[in-house]
């Protein structure tokens, strides 16, 4: 659906996703710093930064430091100040992920492999020292927070904390869903940052947390109906091993083209999904 309105960047952080690791573990703001070299290597004028999770630092980050960027979103905010600990996050997280479907909890454990446990406990420090609070009242961007209802990482006293210390802010909470919201609810949460997009240049928002209605937040198997043609699946599969092969080379050109095949592989399956879906009605 993004792709409908413009061309869309997905960027993994050294160490993720199986990017190779740097020599230590950085801090949120050399993630940051990372990302705005990417903005400007490639040439974008005023992108519409989009960060899940952690990535909420890292794009909150850079926003309060660039403030010609006029659009944010941030999905599943950390780390909520008054739980500032790892066994507490680990609780929440562990909380909400009971919420998620079946599928988002796969890709969530091939995440964590690709990373690696060494590498991901070397960043939560980071993460959890990281005052994202203390950066959100000087962003100047109009700035969407989107949360799952389910979501006990980014809980709603959180979500509607933020929404007081940034300038221009809009919140929404959509029913049913969890952390990992932009994949189970990938289609309302499109929507939401489309809206958002669209009306960056308006007033500045409103502070109050709303909830999507129940017949437009879906149930989180949207794509229950998703199936792919036996090309599609050949396309992914052989993007995949494409993956492992770079992750082995250290070869992030070919990473990177292999990602790019795997996400045009699924998003056309997943196109020809959505046009069944309403030709039945």
């Amino acid at each position: 659906m993004l792709n409908d309105h413009g061309p869309v960047h997905a960027l993994d952080l050294p160490g993720f996703a199986g990017v190779a690791h740097p020599g230590r573990a950085l801090e949120i703001r050399e993630y940051a710093d990372l990302v705005g070299a990417a903005i400007d290597e490639l040439g974008l004028d005023d992108p519409v930064l989009v960060g899940h999770s952690m990535g909420t630092q890292v794009v909150a980050d850079l926003a309060s430091r660039r403030p010609a960027l006029s659009t944010l979103v941030l999905i599943g905010p950390v780390v909520y100040p008054r739980e500032r600990t790892i066994p507490r996050a680990a609780v929440r997280f562990l909380q909400s992920t009971l919420h998620e479907p079946s599928r988002i909890k796969v890709l969530a454990i091939r995440a964590y492999l690709v990373c690696g446990l060494r590498w991901f406990l070397r960043v939560l420090p980071k993460m959890m020292r990281y005052r994202i609070e203390d950066r959100l009242p000087r962003i100047r961007a109009s700035t969407l927070v989107i949360r799952g209802e389910h979501d006990a990482v980014a809980p709603r006293a959180w979500v509607e904390e933020m929404g007081r210390l940034l300038p221009r802010a809009r919140l929404w909470e959509i029913p049913g869903a969890a952390h990992s919201v932009m994949h189970a609810h990938a289609d309302e949460v499109a929507r939401l940052c489309v809206e958002h997009a669209a009306r960056r240049a308006e007033d500045a928002g409103s502070a109050e947390l709303r909830r999507l209605p129940e017949d437009l937040a879906g149930d989180g198997d949207e794509h229950e109906d998703f199936a792919p043609t036996p090309a599609d699946s050949l396309r992914a599969f052989t993007a995949q091993v494409a993956e492992g092969v770079a992750i082995l080379r250290d070869d992030d050109e070919a990473l990177g083209a292999a990602k790019t095949a795997h996400a045009e592989a699924m998003a056309d399956a997943a196109e020809r999904a959505r046009e069944r879906r309403e030709r039945d009605g």
